[in-house]
This record gives C-alpha cells, structure tokens and sequence, in this order.
C-alpha cells in the first residue's frame, strides 16, 4: 500500500507554507512563530528542529522540538507519527505544550519510555486581549532599564520558582536564564514597577509576531498580593503591548489560579482556548 504521509525536519525551503500555517492561527502559535520568525526555520540558527508532518504532498501540522516539544495544528494521524520520531530521537525537552487533546494524545503515547512527568498542568486557559484595557493601568509600571536587571532577575527567578516548582537556575547556575532576562530588558519587553530597589509587580512579553504577543512571567511581590496590584500592573503592560508591540496580546494561566484568571478579566482578557503542559 502506498504511504501518502511521513515526517521529516524543515527548512528554509518550508518557509512559505509553515507561516501560513502557524498564522491560520495567530494566538495559539504566537510562541513558534516568533521562535521562528527570529531565527529562522534551518536547525542550526534555531537552536531546535521543526518537523512537519507531509500529508499527500503537503505541510499540515507541525512540530517544535527544542526545550519545548509543540504540536501544531496536529490531528491523531500527526500525532501519531510525531509520537514515533520523538520517542525515536528520545526526549531532549523539558516540557511538552499544546492544544489539550493534541498533548494528551501525544503524551499517552510517550509516556511509558518518556515518563514519569514531574507535572501535569491538565488544563491552562488561553487569554486574548485586542482592545484597550477595562481596568486603569498603573502609571508606575515600565520599561525596566538595563542597569536594573539585578533587580528584575531575582524576582523573575521566585516568579519561576513558584509557578514550575524548581529553580530556573538549577543546572548551568543560571546563566541561559539570565541571558534570556537580559535580551528581554534590551528589547524593551520586561515591565515593572520598582520602589525603594524592590520589585512590586513585573511581567514580560515572551514572544513577539507581527500579529500577537504573549506575556509571561506575571508575579507580585507575596507581601503586596491580593491588593489589586496586578490588575492595574497587567492593565499597563497590556496598553504598551497594544501601541507599540501587536494588535493582540495572550498569555495562558492555571485553570486552578482562580484569582488570576479574575485579575485578567477585569483587566479585559477573554479565554479563547487552552493548553495542556507536562513539565519534567
């Protein structure tokens, strides 16, 4: 019988086709689509490999491998093959996130030589704000400044700490984690409200399309929380990110974070999906 689907690594040659994919939809891909968009498809400037599943002739789901394993627009078929060439290549990431029924599918199928998980986030809803915010923001909130990173990068790593459960510094004694701070600092994406040299509220904006962006790393200092701090503080992220950076900004949050989750939508988010994330 002949096959009419494989898997295979992309390349500079896929660009075309892989971009109209991740951008059928913007939001949900804003993470591999800005890893791509600067640095390229080819494995070697990526620093990962995106494989694609080729379904008579043609690109119709992808997958990310790097720190991150992502599923793409993947149906059972793609799942399928995606399951066999990670479990033959062997694990390389520290998570796996995606769609809901795209990572359960696929961690089903790589859990007995993959697994134990360390932790199973089942469900995380996806957030999208494309208007001004409801809530007033912060006017202490901004950029942070370079000379301040020494400030930022403890918050940033308790902030790690309490969402994934181990230290981001753990095994290189942070030097990656740092270095990602820094390029966040430098390219105007780290945003704070700093007083008497202690951080009160922060977040980052991750990942960057011309389409969306996603924030990250939202944390307020535990002396300072339940204060309305971070609506206010998210408030002002979200008004940058809309005037400056894409018309649309996302983050994805624990469903169990009730207060979160209240604190996003005062400020104007909607959940537009979710994710599934198993952690190692």
């Amino acid at each position: 019988m002949l096959r009419t689907s494989s898997v295979r690594v992309l390349d500079e040659r896929d660009r075309d086709s892989v971009h109209a994919l991740l951008d059928a939809d913007p939001v949900g891909n804003v993470f591999v689509s800005s890893r791509l968009r600067s640095a390229g498809i080819d494995s070697g400037r990526l620093g990962a490999e995106l494989w694609g599943y080729i379904e008579h002739g043609r690109i119709s789901a992808l997958c990310y491998s790097g720190a991150n394993l992502v599923p793409v627009n993947a149906g059972p078929k793609a799942i399928r093959q995606f399951s066999e060439h990670a479990r033959w290549q062997g694990r390389r990431c520290s998570s796996i996130v995606g769609p809901v029924e795209a990572v359960a599918d696929l961690w089903a199928r790589l859990s007995p030589s993959w697994g134990p998980a360390r932790v199973i986030r089942e469900r995380q809803p996806v957030m999208e704000i494309s208007r001004p915010p409801r809530a007033e923001p912060d006017p202490l909130v901004r950029r942070v400044r370079p000379a301040e990173i020494g400030i930022l990068l403890p918050a940033c790593v308790a902030m790690f700490t309490e969402e994934v459960g181990i230290p981001p510094d753990s095994g290189d004694g942070g030097s990656l984690y740092r270095a990602r701070i820094e390029e966040l600092v430098r390219t105007g994406r780290a945003f704070a409200r700093i007083e008497d040299g202690r951080v009160v509220f922060k977040a980052e904006i991750g990942a960057v399309t011309p389409h969306a962006c996603q924030v990250q790393g939202v944390w307020v200092h535990p002396e300072l929380r339940g204060r309305g701090l971070s609506v206010a503080g998210m408030a002002a992220v979200v008004r940058y990110a809309l005037a400056e950076i894409a018309p649309r900004v996302t983050l994805y949050v624990n469903d169990f974070n009730a207060p979160a989750r209240a604190a996003y939508r005062r400020v104007g988010f909607r959940e537009v999906g979710a994710v599934r994330s198993v952690l190692f």
